[in-house]
């Protein structure tokens, strides 16, 4: 006869047997969800000044400051199994050689967490425009407090208007001005409950469709001389930002 250790551990080991098997069950189930994103990137304003660009720099550099515009549709990528999904625009530009088979320099200019409604909060979570009557405002405004959106609006509807960027964009040459063929991407990680993680998709697999826009057409980098001048709270948002950043959770 079974001592109550031995039948305590078969009923434990029974029930991680069944959990493990309902968690496989529901990450690969997650194939049979559609996805349909699209997104509208527009490039609004691009200034190269020479200084500065972080706290920490030890030394005078030239570098970028990209605003934006982003109109996103990301619901599809909501699913039973969704947590989070950890989105980002990046900035590329061909490196200081041009050579061929150098790789392209990339540098990111602006992320956040677009959270499920149940998920938690986060202090870089994205939060929905409210709505610019004064009626609804303060009501939403309550309810950003623990929601990344306000009522009435949907998880994966992100819109950036003028949004100017968390992180300047530096090159290791120190020079970054007159550089051309640059452009933006938009990019994501859809971090799920269970299973693995999945990535910003530029070709059709199956019921997952690939990325209709959500990216610039070329631009070039300005001139230092004719550039406008970088207001200081610019910079103050984008340090800020680079700082709360690399600090440790």
């Amino acid at each position: 006869m079974h001592s109550s250790l031995v039948r305590i551990q078969n009923v434990f080991g029974f029930f991680t047997s069944v959990a493990f098997a309902v968690a496989a069950a529901i990450a690969i189930s997650v194939i049979l969800s559609p996805q349909s994103p699209s997104a509208s990137l527009e490039l609004k304003k691009v200034k190269v000044a020479k200084g500065r660009p972080h706290y920490y720099s030890t030394k005078r550099e030239e570098y970028a400051h990209i605003t934006f515009t982003l109109d996103a549709d990301l619901t599809s990528l909501f699913n039973w199994n969704t947590k989070q999904i950890f989105l980002w625009v990046s900035a590329s530009y061909p490196s200081p050689n041009n050579h061929p088979a150098t790789p392209p320099s990339e540098a990111i200019i602006w992320d956040a967490i677009i959270p499920h409604d149940q998920a938690p909060s986060h202090p870089n979570t994205y939060t929905h425009p409210s709505p610019k009557n004064s009626k609804t405002k303060s009501k939403s405004k309550r309810s950003a407090q623990g929601k990344a959106y306000p009522e009435g609006t949907q998880a994966g509807i992100v819109r950036l208007e003028s949004q100017k960027p968390k992180y300047q964009i530096t090159d290791v040459t120190g020079k970054i001005a007159e550089r051309g063929n640059a452009t933006l991407t938009l990019h994501w990680n859809v971090q799920p409950w269970v299973g693995l993680l999945t990535w910003t998709n530029r070709e059709t697999y199956g019921r997952w469709d690939w990325l209709k826009g959500g990216r610039t057409g070329p631009f070039e980098f300005p001139a230092i001389k004719g550039s406008e001048t970088i207001k200081k709270e610019d910079l103050r948002t984008a340090t800020g930002a680079e700082a709360r950043r690399g600090s440790p959770a």
